[in-house]
Order: C-alpha cells, then structure tokens, then sequence
C-alpha cells in the first residue's frame, strides 16, 4: 500500500512539476518516485509490513511480485519514451504522469479484495490510456484509436458491471472471501451464478485482446503512439490477465470451473489461430505486434484454465518474457519513428546500428520461444503445467508457437537484409534510450535462468 500512495504522488508531482516546462525536471521526479515505489515493494516482499493498510487492497506476496515487475516495465516505458515526450515541454508531465496514475491502476488490480476496489482500479487503469491513445495530434489514425478504444473499453466495463450484478444476485456480496465460500459450500448455485461469471468473463477477455472479443486491438495498437502501445501491450495486458487469474481460478474455485472452464478451453483455441494467421499478412510492423499480442494472450490463458497455485508463478515468467520483449520492440519502433510503420522501415537495421539490431532479434526470438531466452521459459512452464490437463491444447498450443516463428522470422530477416543507399538514415541512438534496451535486453538473457 505504501508504494502504491508512492506511485500516486509521484503523478500528482510530476504533473506539477511541468508547469515549469522543464521535461527534465519531470523525468527526475518520475524517475525517482518509481525507483522508490519499488524499493518499497522490494522491501515488502521480505518484510510484508505497511505503513498505510486499506481493507479493500492486500498487497501479499504474489501481488507485490506482479507490482515490482509492472513497475519496472512502466519505469522503462517512461525512459524509453522521453525523447518523444521531450518534443512537447508544455505537455511532457501530462504524458508521462497519465501513465503513472495508469499504473496505479494496474496496482489495484493486483491487489483488490472486492469487486468495488476492482472495479476503480480497472477505471483508473484505462481512463489515462484512452487519453494517452489519442496524442498524436492531428493524426487520424491516432484519434481513432482514442475513440475505439474508448468506446470498446466503456463497453467492455459495462459487460463486467452486468456480470457483477448477477454474480451479487447469487452470493450476496461483492467481498473475494464471501464469495469464495458461498460458491464452496453451495449456498450459490443456479442461474444467476453460471451467466454472472460467463458474462464477466467475456468482459475480461474484451480486456486482455482475445478473441473474438479482439477486434479493437490492431486498430488501437497501429493507431496509438509506440510507447503507449508498448505500455498497453505489457502492463496493461498483465494486469487484466492477473485479475483473470484471481478471480477465476481462486474466488470461483472448482465449484465455477466446470461452469466457464469448456467455454474458455475453446476461445484460447481460437484466440491462438486468430492472431497467428492474422499476422502472417500483415505489413505494418505495429499490427504484426498487435496480433501477436493476440495471441499470447491465448498462451497466458492457458495458465488461468490449470487452475493450479503455481500457475501464478508461471504467469508471471511468462509475462517477464512477453513484457520486456514488447518494451524493446516499441521504444525500437519509436526511435526509428516510420509515421507510416511500415516493416521495410527496419530494413538493415541490425547493420546501421549492430546494437539496436542484437536488442531487436533477441526480443522477436524470445516472442518466438526460442532457448534459452526468457520468452522460452515462460512458454515452457505454461504449457508443462497444462499438459497433464489438457495435451490437446498444449499441442494446439506448440503449433501455434511455430506459426509464430516464421513471422517473426520474417522481421529477424528484414533486421538483418542489407539497407539500400538511399533509405533515409537514422537518428543518432539517445543514451536513456540505450539504457532501456540494455536493461530489457539483459532481462530477456537472464530472466528466465533466474526464474527457474
């Protein structure tokens, strides 16, 4: 709780601060109040105490764990995505505190305990980011991501809110633990309890880009500024996940499991081939993300369906993987700054600037679930604990991986092609953006050996 307080102020500062129109002065305050939110949550894994307590948000183990890591990638996002900031004084405290108050947020998310603090921190999670979507000004594509996302967001919260009411109608509470036990000891049974969580399951799966609930994605994530589709596809993407986890998995037990378990064993299968084949046509670098992200959302949900406690701990590997892959990816993306993203903008790129060139392969391959990248290990243990469940899945599952490899094959070879003469060269490659591909390149080395 007291990093999260942290993470709020920090905002609150950082928006201040920039009346001053100094973005360095905003960079430092952020910087230094998230270092400092996840100091606290460091701390806080080893001595679980907190100054400040709220009955509605525990921060235990597994949510600091989830918060340390959405924090550090949301730290990255914001060096990453400074020199693009920095072009707009008046407005690069807006910017970079809008995703902090986002990322508080996601914060809730990992640690609500009702369906109330659940609710405000879904909010909070998404107001900013449909703000943030639309700020490439006078861009048609960007406005309309805005206005998509948006509307599809809005809508998304209303399935849940109508799935809340009948979930309330069957268990009498909106409080995790109450609902726990009247799902366990059969007090709440019926009709009302089996559409309750099915329609709030298809709100969850609006969220987290799965199908067929995933047609605002590749709009949104094309139309978006690359930073913030970075910040959409990891942080955003881990905290609905997360909260799909907990609440299915955990609150419903396996009372609700025979309930929504068959419907989300077949929308994985679907979600996986959607964004495979999706993304073998694409030619615009942010939709191939986009649909990718589809389809690891189909991966991640293979460790909801397990229903096992471990499941947590390989969600998150998976996510670290994912996470930081897709933050090399978008920072990568905006330096080469192509208005029209078009893949042949990456052409050579691993000649021009050899660095950018390593960071950017290695995260596609980590994407693709190569060894010994951290994208490996996070795709080994979802799948591994799946498969005594459910073999036919996991097979579907590896099958789709190697769809996956030739797409992202495809960029590897684009990365590595010979660049013709002509091509427009490439800005000079700013330090604090170095730094982050440093940091997200050494996560995907070693991430994985570390987790296991």
């Amino acid at each position: 709780m007291d990093a999260l307080i942290i993470v709020f102020l920090t905002g609150i500062v950082s928006m201040f601060i920039a009346l001053a129109k100094k973005p360095n002065l905003v960079l430092i305050s952020s910087m230094t109040g998230l270092i400092t939110a996840l100091v606290l949550l460091i701390m806080q894994w080893y001595v679980p105490k907190s100054i400040v307590s709220y009955d509605g948000l525990e921060f235990d183990r597994i949510a600091v764990l989830y918060s340390i890591l959405a924090v550090i990638v949301t730290i990255l996002i914001l060096a990453g995505g400074f020199a693009q900031f920095r072009k707009e004084p008046e407005h690069t405290g807006e910017y970079m505190s809008l995703l902090t108050f986002s990322l508080v947020g996601a914060m809730c998310m990992f640690s609500f305990t009702d369906l109330f603090m659940f609710f405000i921190g879904l909010e909070i999670l998404s107001i900013p980011i449909y703000v943030m979507a639309g700020t490439r000004k006078g861009n048609a594509l960007s406005i309309e991501a805005a206005l998509k996302y948006f509307f599809t967001g809005s809508f998304a919260t209303g399935i849940f809110l109508f799935g809340t009411a009948f979930l309330y109608g069957a268990t009498g509470s909106f409080e995790l633990s109450e609902i726990q036990v009247a799902i366990a000891d059969g007090s709440a049974q019926g009709t009302l309890l089996g559409v309750g969580m099915l329609i709030m399951m298809a709100s969850f799966l609006f969220k987290v880009g799965a199908a067929p609930f995933h047609f605002w994605g590749p709009d949104v994530y094309s139309g978006s500024p690359s930073i913030v589709t970075g910040y959409m596809a990891a942080v955003v993407k881990m905290a609905g996940l997360f909260a799909f986890m907990k609440l299915f998995t955990f609150v419903f037990g396996e009372q609700g499991y025979t309930i929504w378990s068959g419907a989300l064993f077949g929308l994985i299968i679907l979600t996986m081939f959607v964004g495979n084949l999706s993304a073998l046509a694409q030619v615009r670098f942010k939709r191939v993300i986009a649909y990718s992200s589809i389809a690891n959302a189909g991966y991640a949900l293979i460790a909801v369906l397990t229903q096992d406690v471990a499941s947590l701990w390989n969600l998150w590997v998976y996510l670290l993987g994912y996470g930081f892959s897709i933050v090399s990816l978008l920072v990568i993306a905006q330096w080469v700054n192509d208005d029209e993203d078009r893949i042949d903008a990456f052409k050579g790129i691993a000649r021009k600037k050899p660095f950018v060139g390593v960071v950017m392969i290695t995260a596609l391959l980590s994407l693709a679930g190569v060894p010994p990248l951290a994208g490996f290990f996070g795709k080994y243990l979802v799948f591994s604990a799946a498969f005594d469940q459910y073999p036919t899945l996991v097979i579907l599952a590896v099958i789709n991986s190697a769809i996956g490899i030739y797409y992202y094959l495809k960029l590897v070879v684009v990365a590595l092609s010979t660049p013709e003469e002509e091509e427009v060269k490439l800005e000079k490659l700013p330090v604090l953006t170095m730094i982050v591909l440093l940091v997200a390149f050494s996560a995907l080395l070693i991430g994985g050996f570390l987790s296991i």
